[in-house]
């Protein structure tokens, strides 16, 4: 309603300004583009990579997982290792990364020529014949040195895969400075061009793992100021647990997901990234379960916890042992999760308190809970049907976009 008293010219320049701002907003921060994020990454060095490189991880992990069953059901009983004995055995890799960055090192140029091509067709291969739904490479940085390299290796990767399958993308590591994201955008609108793909067909990932990311020579944080300039080709920000404190100045035994310095970091991609559709993936663990088993599963069941309550739903895993931990952890998590949001959600729907009154902000992240327990695995939409069956998926969707409920659910 029109205010009676105001000036019309000074309505007509209200609404001008901010008609402007939610433009900008909109286009700034849109919100989820409805892709189900992974649980994780894995990253397996180029040289080590085969087709049967997610079944033979999830193979080993069962066998760890049984060597060490009776430690493991301490933590999360029987019925959890069991769902999770069935994942690892069915479909053990959600996204992965074939690397030819720090995991792959410098090799002659015959050599990472012929690894690339081996990498490309290798994904074209689980694009056609059922692979890990996410996949990609990880290139070399965009110093003077590495720069050429990555872009051969990229290019070889294209071409050997015949087009672009759904999932693709291309992490870059040590970015740090907005330019080079900038340069990363015109990069593949030539490669689109190159290739006679069609606009926006390329994504990439930036890996953060710079203090200059965080915190820039003029005071600034850059990170969002990228995610800007990307273009909307940015898929994620990955976070780089030991290059990050490495440069810091943290010492070596310090450096860890969890050490201060990490979490800072992670909370400014957490923020700059928010309502954005950009997923934050937390890093990794150099601890594995080769020498002392034990203590690795522990501890890493321990940190993918602690990144899930945090809001870091996604992380990396460099160890076959990581994915019992990984899907044990996940699973906990949002089991537990799961059994608090429903009926919460239920008695927003009934607008009604169950002891809690509920505003849209919290119904909307209730029901992405339960729409990222559904994805992982966690809960299944048969148990979401017969426990609650007005929380359909269409529901759900609806909550998280703030959008009309469906009339009828189902």
């Amino acid at each position: 309603m029109t205010p009676t008293r105001l000036p019309e010219h000074i309505l007509a320049r209200f609404d001008a300004v901010l008609d402007q701002v939610d433009a900008r907003l909109r286009a700034g921060y849109p919100g989820p583009d409805g892709r189900a994020q992974p649980i994780h990454t894995v990253y397996v060095p180029a040289d080590r990579i085969t087709p049967s490189t997610p079944p033979d991880w999830g193979a080993s992990a069962v066998t760890l997982l049984d060597r060490h069953r009776d430690l493991l059901s301490e933590r999360d009983g029987t019925a959890s290792l069991d769902a999770v004995r069935a994942r690892l055995l069915g479909d053990p890799v959600q996204d992965l990364r074939i690397d030819f960055e720090d995991g792959y090192g410098f090799r002659d140029d015959a050599q990472e020529d012929a690894a690339a091509t081996a990498a490309g067709e290798i994904i074209a291969g689980w694009a056609s014949a059922g692979g890990p739904a996410g996949f990609g490479i990880r290139i070399k940085g965009l110093s003077g040195a590495e720069r050429g390299r990555a872009l051969r290796t990229l290019e070889l990767v294209l071409e050997a895969m015949g087009g672009v399958p759904d999932g693709f993308v291309f992490t870059v590591p040590k970015i740090r400075a907005v330019e080079q994201v900038s340069a990363l955008v015109a990069l593949c609108d030539g490669f689109e061009t190159g290739f006679g793909l069609r606009e926006g067909t390329l994504r990439f990932e930036l890996q953060i793992e710079s203090p200059q990311a965080i915190v820039a020579s003029d005071g600034t944080a850059p990170i969002a100021r990228m995610l800007t300039v990307a273009e909307r080709r940015c898929s994620a920000l990955h976070f780089g647990t030991y290059d990050y404190t490495a440069a810091c100045g943290i010492a070596a035994t310090d450096q860890a997901l969890d050490h201060p310095a990490a979490d800072h970091a992670k909370a400014v991609m957490q923020v700059a990234a928010a309502q954005t559709g950009v997923w934050i993936c937390d890093g990794s663990t150099q601890i594995v379960p080769d020498t002392e088993p034990e203590n690795a599963l522990l501890n890493h069941h321990r940190l993918v916890g602690r990144a899930l309550r945090r809001g870091y739903y996604q992380g990396w895993d460099m160890h076959p042992g990581h994915l019992v931990t990984r899907w044990l952890a996940t699973y906990d998590f949002f089991r537990q999760a799961v059994d608090v949001a429903v009926p919460r959600l239920l008695a927003y729907l009934d607008r009604r308190s169950g002891g809690v009154i509920d505003e849209p902000a919290t119904a909307e992240a209730l029901a992405a809970t339960v729409l990222r327990a559904v994805h992982s695995g966690a809960r299944t939409e048969d148990e979401l049907r017969i426990t609650a069956p007005e929380l359909s998926p269409a529901v759900l969707r609806a909550l998280v976009a703030r959008e009309p409920i469906p009339h009828d659910p189902r």
